[in-house]
C-alpha cells in the first residue's frame, strides 16, 4: 500500500474546519475499521424462509398460486391438510396492513423427505404440478433434486422463533426503520428480517432514533431505501446497558407501539403511510403530532439508559433541497 504524506503546512480540513485527521467514516476522530459483530446479539436475527416457488402459495392476487377457496375446500375434506398450511408474511403484511394482517397461505414441509411429504397427497399434488416445472430449470443440483422443501429453509431461525411467541419483523428494504411484532407459527418471507427478540424495551431500543442513525450510517442503501442487514444494522448495535430489565424502557416502548398501532387501525393505513405523514412538515392532525411526541419520549428513555440525558431529542424539519450557508 501507497501513502501519500502532505506537507505540513497544507491543512487537512473536513466540512472547512481545520482537523488532525478525518476517518474513513469522514470522522475527526476515531478509527477507520467497521464495527465487531457483538456476542450479545449473536443468532437473534435471521432472513425469512427463500420459498423459490410461488406454486407454494395460496392466494386469490397471484396467478401463480392456488386460490384459497381451493385450500379451504382440501382442509375441510382432510383436516390433516392443515398442519402443512401456514400464514405467509411478507413486506407488504408488515407495511401495508394496519394490524399487519397475512391474506397469503403457504405449504411447507420444512426438511421432511419426500417420502414423508406424500403423507400429504393433495399438498404435494399441487407441488408437484405447480412447482417442480420452475425448480426442474434451477441450476442449484439441490434446489432442482428438493423440489417440494424451500431453496433456504432458514432452520437456526425456526429453532430459535419457536421458544418466542412473537417476534419483531422489518422488511431488508425499507424507506422506514419500523419494525412490528409478527406472532410465531407463520412463514416468514426472505424479504423481511426476523429479529427475535419479544419486549417492548427491544421495540423501543430499535426504534430510537440511536438505532436508526446506526443501521443508517452502517448499513447499505437500495436507491434512496435502506437496506436493514442483519450483520451490518443489528448484530453490531450495543443496546444501552441493562436495556432487558429496564421498566422506563418497556413502559415507553409499549405506550409508543400500542399507540401507534390503534393510530394505523383508526387511520386505515399501515406503516408506511403512517411514517410518511409522521415525516411530513405539513402534517397537521393531532394524532401524528402525538406519535411525534411519543417518539421523542421514547429517545429521551433511551438516551437516558446509555447515560447520556444531556442530548436534546426535540426535532424539527429541514428542506434537504436548500443549499445551507456552514454558519447557518
Amino acid at each position: 500500500m501507497t501513502t501519500c504524506n502532505l506537507p505540513a503546512a497544507v491543512p487537512i480540513l473536513l466540512d472547512g474546519q481545520p482537523v488532525s485527521k478525518i476517518t474513513a467514516f469522514l470522522f475527526p476522530k476515531g478509527g477507520n475499521e467497521n464495527p465487531k459483530t457483538l456476542l450479545a446479539n449473536v443468532d437473534k436475527s435471521f432472513v425469512g424462509s427463500y420459498v423459490l416457488g410461488m406454486g407454494f402459495t395460496f392466494d386469490d392476487s397471484s396467478a401463480e398460486a392456488t386460490p384459497i377457496a381451493e385450500m379451504e375446500r382440501l382442509i375441510a375434506e382432510n383436516p390433516k391438510n392443515q398442519e402443512r398450511i401456514f400464514p405467509y408474511i411478507g413486506g407488504s403484511e408488515v407495511n401495508s396492513s394496519p394490524t399487519h394482517a397475512h391474506h397469503r397461505y403457504v405449504i411447507d414441509f420444512f426438511d421432511r423427505s419426500e417420502e414423508e411429504a406424500w403423507e400429504w397427497p393433495d399438498l404435494m399434488q399441487i407441488a408437484k404440478e405447480k412447482v417442480k416445472p420452475f425448480r426442474d430449470i434451477q441450476k442449484r443440483k439441490a434446489i432442482r433434486e428438493r423440489w417440494w422443501q424451500y431453496a433456504e429453509k432458514r432452520p437456526g431461525m425456526i429453532r430459535v422463533i419457536a421458544t418466542c411467541d412473537r417476534v419483531l419483523a422489518i422488511p431488508e428494504v425499507t424507506s422506514q426503520v419500523a419494525f412490528a411484532f409478527m406472532s410465531t407459527g407463520c412463514v416468514f418471507g426472505h424479504t423481511l428480517k426476523i429479529v427475535a427478540l419479544e419486549s417492548f424495551s427491544a421495540c423501543a431500543s430499535l426504534h430510537s432514533r440511536p438505532h436508526e442513525i446506526w443501521a443508517r450510517f452502517f448499513g447499505s442503501s437500495m436507491k434512496d431505501d435502506l437496506r436493514y442487514t442483519s450483520s451490518d444494522c443489528f448484530e453490531t448495535f450495543p443496546f444501552p446497558p441493562n436495556w432487558q430489565t429496564s421498566p422506563a424502557l418497556e413502559t415507553i416502548g409499549s405506550t409508543y407501539y400500542e399507540y401507534r398501532a390503534a393510530l394505523m387501525i383508526r387511520n386505515n393505513q399501515g406503516l408506511t403511510d403512517t411514517y410518511n405523514r409522521f415525516h411530513d412538515p405539513a402534517e397537521t392532525d393531532p394524532d401524528l403530532h402525538h406519535l411525534r411526541d411519543l417518539h421523542s419520549q421514547m429517545d429521551s428513555a433511551v438516551l437516558d439508559a446509555y447515560g447520556w440525558p444531556d442530548i436534546s431529542t426535540t426535532c424539527g424539519f429541514a428542506l434537504d433541497y436548500l443549499d445551507i450557508e456552514p454558519d447557518n
